[in-house]
Formats: structure tokens, C-alpha cells, sequence
């Protein structure tokens, strides 16, 4: 049975691999995106813009929203 599934799906196998790297490309910018590292680098330089008088208080506060509601995604387990 198996044999003839696959014959039957071969002219859909295109649009298979498709969908399976297209997973690949989300599961790995998903994975980007969460790295804590990344996220610790991004805080650390909005820090030093904020310094430098280049945010204001209102625009730092939401970014740093973002990045820690970033980072408490990563935690949770799923």
C-alpha cells in the first residue's frame, strides 16, 4: 500500500518539498528570532541608543517590550 501511495502522490511531490522547506525556512528564522542571544544583543544596543539620546523614553520602553516579550516566548515551554 505504501508503494502505491507514493506513486500516486508523486506528481504532488514538488509542491511537498516546497512545503517542507518552507517549514524549514520558518522553523529556523523562528529559532533566529527567540535566540536568546540575539535578544541579548538587541537589548544591550537598544540600551546604548537610549544613552546616546537617540530614543526617547517612550520608544526605548515599547522596544524593550518587545525584546522581553520576546524572551519570555522562548521560556515558556511549548
Amino acid at each position: 500500500m505504501g508503494l502505491l501511495t507514493e506513486v500516486l502522490l508523486l506528481p504532488a511531490a514538488p509542491l511537498r518539498g516546497t512545503a517542507w522547506v518552507l517549514r524549514q525556512v520558518v522553523a529556523e528564522a523562528e529559532r533566529q528570532y527567540y535566540d536568546p542571544a540575539v535578544v541579548h544583543r538587541e537589548l544591550a544596543g537598544l540600551v546604548a541608543a537610549f544613552e546616546a539620546g537617540e530614543l526617547d523614553e517612550s520608544e526605548f520602553d515599547r522596544r524593550e517590550d518587545e525584546l522581553l516579550a520576546r524572551l519570555e516566548n522562548r521560556m515558556r515551554p511549548q
